[in-house]
């Protein structure tokens, strides 16, 4: 999943602010488990501290019990990522918008793949709801793979 490849471009930064070493991958469980529970925020400057504070607010938050490792901080970054592209942003506009919002850095050819695995799964579920004969869900197929596609 796309979740896998985010790495936070200033994670040696956010070290010095946990006080202890974590990986840069953006969604790692001790990545999480360190912004989530031992951050000092006073510690980030500020345009990193708004970052963090824009990845807490668009992906930590949830109501599961596992949080954060209940998968929703990734499936939310996913759907960020296909949004985007459903207005209109390439794959390099995608990965600098980002990078700006969030301190995340994404190759674009990794986001090229991830649309292109989407719009696959995507036929698939348009396929299987035209089998099924619900219309509904097979026009929001189409109209979701239309989008990532234009």
């Amino acid at each position: 999943m796309i979740a896998g490849r985010a790495r936070f471009r200033h994670a040696r930064k956010i070290e010095r602010a946990v006080g202890y070493r974590i990986p840069d991958l953006a969604f790692h469980g001790a990545t999480l488990d360190a912004l989530s529970s031992r951050l000092n925020t006073e510690r980030l400057d500020h345009v990193l501290k708004e970052q963090i504070l824009s990845f807490f607010t668009s992906f930590l938050r949830c109501n599961c019990r596992d949080n954060p490792h209940c998968g929703c901080p990734e499936k939310k970054f996913a759907r960020e990522i296909i949004e985007l592209r459903e207005t209109g942003l390439d794959h390099r506009q995608i990965a600098l918008v980002i990078q700006d919002e969030y301190g995340i850095d994404l190759y674009p050819a990794d986001i090229l793949s991830f649309l292109e695995e989407s719009v696959h799964v995507l036929e698939a579920i348009r396929d299987v709801a035209s089998l099924m004969k619900r219309a509904e869900l097979e026009q929001s197929a189409i109209e979701h793979i239309g989008l990532i596609e234009q």
